[in-house]
């Protein structure tokens, strides 16, 4: 009788591939722009004295890319194989050293740009869209605790699933080299904020945070710089809303 032949080995689990691509990534991105479109238009205040309330804040400015985000965290559960392997997602001590460096390094080469950016637009245009929130406004401790952390934490972590994550596995799939890739994720990312005069600031910003995804090969690293990054402005957000800062 011949011998039985051993079972096939099975691929690396890094190296499955999943079912879903660019359409995926539009679909989420269409999913941000009309949640943000919807709830919106249904919590547009009627007048800009109007005190912002804590429902406000999260619901009008924090929901939709937290719609979004599942939306594309779903789709590798149903085309894919999950976050873990599709997005590269790990969170190691590897991963915080790698993205710490390079937050901080972002946080250097932010504030360069930053300053030589606010000189060419004036200081009136300078304010980013979330920034703009506390601009001439009375937020409650809570609001402004809820606006800290998304900015700093959590909303860092749904745009690299949906940036560095689901749009760059998706070009990945095409065969794309990892330095287009990294280029291509980046502009991307920038233009996506829809705020046309930070588009060359938002693209110095995301430089360092895609260099982390790109020399290491995972999200989490990514994330960690992306965090780093907005501590900062986190923060003034933060103070100014509470009154501690002026706007």
């Amino acid at each position: 009788m011949a011998a039985q032949q051993p079972p096939a080995e099975q691929p690396p689990v890094q190296d499955r591939s999943h079912k879903w691509g660019i359409g995926a990534f539009l679909l989420v991105e269409a999913v941000l722009l009309l949640s943000a479109a919807f709830i919106g238009a249904i919590l547009q205040p009627s007048n800009s004295d109007q005190r912002i309330s804590v429902l406000t804040i999260v619901v009008g400015s924090i929901l939709p890319v937290l719609i979004a985000t599942g939306v594309a965290l779903l789709i590798t559960r149903l085309r894919g194989n999950g976050p873990r392997i599709d997005l590269r997602w790990s969170y190691s001590r590897a991963d915080f050293k790698v993205g710490l460096k390079f937050g901080l390094i972002g946080i250097v080469l932010t504030t360069i740009a930053a300053m030589v950016w606010t000189k060419v637009v004036g200081d009136e245009n300078a304010t980013s869209a979330f920034s703009a929130l506390v601009d001439n406004r009375s937020l409650p401790v809570a609001a402004g605790i809820v606006m800290f952390l998304y900015a700093w934490l959590v909303g860092p972590v749904c745009e690299e699933i949906i940036f560095r994550g689901l749009l760059w596995g998706a070009l990945e799939r095409l065969q794309w080299g990892r330095w287009a890739v990294f280029g291509l994720s980046t502009a991307v990312f920038a233009v996506s904020h829809l705020e046309p005069l930070r588009t060359s600031l938002l693209i110095v910003i995301g430089i360092p945070i895609g260099l982390a995804r790109l020399f290491t090969g995972r999200l989490g690293a990514s994330v960690v710089a992306h965090q780093v990054n907005n501590f900062l402005p986190a923060l003034t957000v933060l103070l100014v809303s509470l009154g501690v800062m002026a706007p």
